[in-house]
């Protein structure tokens, strides 16, 4: 039976790929669970134009991305945050909230996923913290101080 795969699968293709597969698992496995649905004349020309619009999302995504990394390059950013006498923080700096304080102070929208970040940032002091994304990185300044 062939099929149109919404999602990707392990072991059977990724998302948008038509695919010949045996009719059992396709009719009581995939297409039930929302994974696939049957390829028919109709259902390919849908699937065309979900692709291109999701492909101009990505494209435009994209360029908002490296405008936002360029613009980002070389900031200071500050964050106040609770911490004992020896300078470790009580709660520590995780991506999100870095790039919810980046948002704050610069107006720069970036994905949390696209910060570079071993483990959250326990200390005060000046952190350097690398931004990837869109075959693009770059640096800016972290500077975490004490309330």
């Amino acid at each position: 039976m062939k099929i149109i795969l919404l999602k990707d699968i392990a072991k059977v293709g990724k998302k948008y790929e038509t695919k010949d597969i045996s009719d059992g698992y396709a009719v009581n496995l995939l297409i039930p669970r929302g994974f696939a649905i049957a390829a028919t004349v109709n259902s390919i020309k849908r699937i065309e134009a979900e692709k291109m619009k999701t492909e101009g999302e990505r494209k435009l995504h994209e360029d908002l991305l490296l405008k936002n990394l360029s613009e980002l390059d070389g900031v200071t950013i500050t964050i106040k945050g609770k911490a004992n006498e020896k300078g470790h923080l009580f709660a520590g700096l995780h991506k999100e909230a870095i790039a919810e304080e980046v948002l704050k102070q610069t107006k720069l929208q970036i994905d949390p996923l696209s910060i570079q970040l071993e483990h959250p940032v326990k200390e005060i002091g000046v952190h350097t913290i690398e931004v990837k994304g869109a075959g693009k990185s770059v640096k800016f300044t972290l500077e975490i101080e004490a309330r």
